[in-house]
């Protein structure tokens, strides 16, 4: 019995170490004892590396679409002047002054085109209006004096045609000329904006020097042809930009 005593005594003193120890004592739990929160996993910050720019990237960015990017116009003074977009300003200068738009695009083979076109066109608006002005006043004397249809106090022209209703004929052909080359006029004086802003947008853009022109026999549709036959042989060209 004694024996059995010793044993039990032995096991409980066993027991009450273990509850005593480091694991006994991770749980217990007291309200006083601050709770620790889970450590924070941070990122490894012992090797910088700084981003590596090529030239190739340089040269991209360089060159992105122009029409994205803005300047200033008519800065002066303090004024912070009109923000535009490159193909805005381009237009804007071509509808200010005839071929500015092209020399802000650096286009300077252009100008000799836009000023031809300009010239022609405003030449030839300018001979038929003196021409104009010629008969008008020819076909008013005439109507009045009837007896100087060849008098030196008509016009070099006018007075070559000998009849009121000749003159009146002349008069009605310039003036319709005239009439003419103000829309010609105007055609050339939108067409040099218009070459300008699509000058700027194209400016930076990128187009590969391998153009292939490919071309393959087909089968057109002929519109008005019996259901029988419907198309007929053909070729279609497809050209391919790479």
């Amino acid at each position: 019995m004694k024996l059995s005593y010793s044993y039990i005594a032995a096991v409980l003193l066993g027991v009450a170490m273990l509850l005593s120890g480091p694991a006994g004592r991770a749980q217990v739990f007291s309200p006083t004892t601050p709770t620790r929160t889970p450590a924070e996993i941070l990122a490894d910050t012992a090797e910088r590396r700084e981003p590596v720019v090529t030239p190739a990237a340089k040269r991209q960015k360089a060159a992105a679409d122009s029409a994205k990017r803005t300047e200033r116009m008519f800065r002066a003074f303090g004024y912070e002047g009109i923000r535009l977009t490159r193909p805005g300003k381009a237009a804007l200068l071509a509808a200010i002054l005839p071929g500015a738009g092209q020399i802000y695009n650096r286009r300077w083979w252009k100008l000799p085109l836009v000023y031809g076109a300009l010239g022609t066109v405003v030449g030839a608006e300018v001979f038929y209006q003196m021409r104009y002005r010629e008969f008008v006043d020819a076909y008013a004397i005439v109507t009045q004096y009837p007896d100087l249809l060849r008098s030196d106090k008509l016009g070099p022209q006018a007075r070559l045609y000998g009849s009121a209703a000749g003159i009146q004929s002349g008069l009605v052909y310039y003036r319709g000329n005239r009439d003419l080359f103000y829309l010609y006029c105007g055609l050339a004086y939108g067409l040099q904006i218009v070459d300008a802003l699509v000058d700027a947008h194209l400016k930076d853009f990128d187009v590969s020097d391998d153009l292939s022109l490919h071309w393959q026999p087909t089968l057109l549709p002929v519109p008005g042809q019996a259901l029988a036959l419907p198309t007929a042989p053909g070729v279609s060209l497809a050209l391919r930009v790479k």
